[in-house]
């Protein structure tokens, strides 16, 4: 799958107070079923054409005017449905030795924003992450970051389209990224 993303159009207006609250449940239930590891039931939030991307950062200094991250660097995460349902499979195989015992997770959604696009029936959503992962008793990491997602109307519900995840962090200091962002 192309790196880049569909380039839909943030448009002027503002969002009515029902899709801000339905957009916040979508992500803040996302969440839930993450940190209680239903992740099958995660991969039916997502569309077919999902790009779930998390480019690798690189440290500039303000003069150097490069961006941090685009989309020619090593992305940590490039993947799409099929990749993710072989992520998933993973975990449920006996052999993804680092999740058994299995890690706990607490996702922190907040700083959430809607956009409107030029499509009537995707929304440009932005957010702010928190994910601390624990394993077994001394086994503790932080991920800290911010989010860029398309969710799209698909039958009548929300459903995640893209997501852009890019940490604070520029070296994972983590043991693995068996995490979803």
């Amino acid at each position: 799958m192309a790196r880049s993303e569909t380039k839909q159009a943030v448009i002027a207006g503002t969002p009515d107070a029902d899709l801000v609250r339905e957009v916040e449940q979508f992500l803040y239930r996302e969440a839930r079923i993450l940190d209680a590891e239903e992740l099958e039931e995660w991969l039916t939030m997502l569309t077919e054409d999902i790009h779930y991307w998390m480019p690798s950062i690189q440290n500039r200094y303000r003069k150097d005017k490069q961006p941090a991250f685009s989309e020619e660097t090593v992305a940590l995460f490039e993947e799409d449905m099929d990749s993710l349902k072989i992520r998933v499979r993973r975990f449920y195989t006996g052999f993804a030795w680092p999740e058994d015992p299995p890690t706990r997770h607490c996702h922190i959604i907040t700083n959430i924003e809607v956009a409107l696009t030029d499509n009537p029936d995707e929304y440009r959503v932005y957010s702010a992450f928190l994910n601390h992962r624990s394993r077994l008793e001394k086994d503790e990491d932080w991920m800290v970051g911010r989010r860029e997602d398309l969710l799209r109307r698909v039958d009548g519900e929300l459903k995640l389209a893209r997501r852009k995840i890019v940490t604070t962090q520029s070296t994972v200091l983590a043991k693995n990224l068996n995490a979803f962002l």
